[in-house]
């Protein structure tokens, strides 16, 4: 999933004729050093043209995506980015596992000090949907959801 370069060896950027990966397991997260390891700063990537398909309908499901990381030794370059967003036009997926799935493909990437993926998908039958998946991800246990009686599920 992730392919590490140095900027001079970027395959995608200033690459014009490159075709549109046809699933995530296809695409590739290109990374370069980033150029300021020593400080804590945070990169913003949004888009509004991000589309799925519902596993059981077949319809298209229409989403803004926003990425928010603070790098350590990596950052994502945007261009590798686009292709592998783009690549989930045919990916058939509930809404909440494919943010968790970009989140991990992110993070496996280019293991950043902390990031966020939120989902904003549009309304379905009257209802938006928007997931927002964090790493790295504080507490898993203390957050499981308690059962219908209010215990706290195993």
């Amino acid at each position: 999933m992730a392919k590490r370069k140095r900027a001079g060896e970027l395959t995608l950027l200033g690459h014009s004729n490159e075709r549109l990966p046809a699933s995530p397991a296809e695409a590739r997260l290109e990374t370069f050093p980033n150029p300021a390891p020593e400080r804590n700063y945070r990169i913003h990537f949004e888009t509004d043209d991000f589309t799925s398909v519902c596993p059981v309908t077949g319809q298209p499901d229409f989403a803004r995506i926003d990425i928010d990381y603070v790098p350590d030794r990596l950052c994502v370059e945007s261009k590798s980015l686009k292709f592998y967003l783009a690549s989930y036009r045919n990916e058939r997926a509930f809404n909440e596992a494919v943010t968790n799935h970009i989140l991990n493909d992110f993070v496996k990437a280019c293991v950043p000090r902390e990031a966020i993926v939120t989902a904003q998908f549009s309304a379905r039958g009257g209802i938006a949907l928007t997931v927002r998946a964090e790493y790295p991800d504080r507490n898993p246990k203390e957050r499981r959801s308690p059962d219908r009686r209010g215990n706290a599920a195993d």
